[in-house]
């Protein structure tokens, strides 16, 4: 069995956090939904938990960061240039914000940033498979 990986997230409104995430291409999974979480699935390997403040805090003591703070930047694998941009405009039409770091383009690798609702930031990026072969 490969192995997966659950993004859990604080969020404040979880139905703006679902049309984000929807908006990205992910699918809410019901079997592991209800009225203060949603499993968001984005491949047969990644899930991402957007749990409400009160459900977040079921699993940790530790104080939720604040808006502005960075606690976790989250590199989302494309398949070129015109995906990351796609990926980026769909989260802001969707209530993120798009480009909170400079986008960054190395010739042989493209990324820009899109800061979801609750300040979660992620990483759209496309790099030239040429440039890691060997």
């Amino acid at each position: 069995m490969p192995r997966m990986i659950f993004v859990n997230l604080p969020v404040v409104d979880l139905d703006r956090a679902k049309a984000f995430y929807t908006a990205l291409g992910f699918t809410c999974n019901p079997q592991f939904s209800d009225d203060s979480g949603a499993c968001m699935v984005l491949s047969e390997t990644i899930y991402v938990m957007i749990l409400n403040h009160e459900k977040w805090r079921m699993f940790t003591a530790r104080p939720i960061p604040t808006r502005g703070s960075s606690e976790v930047a989250l590199a989302l694998s494309c398949d070129g240039r015109d995906e990351v941009n796609a990926l980026v405009e769909a989260g802001a039409a969707a209530g993120g914000t798009a480009d909170v770091n400079p986008p960054q383009d190395h010739g042989f690798m493209f990324q820009r940033t899109i800061e979801d609702p609750d300040g979660h930031i992620w990483e759209p990026f496309w790099m030239d498979p040429a440039a890691v072969a060997g």
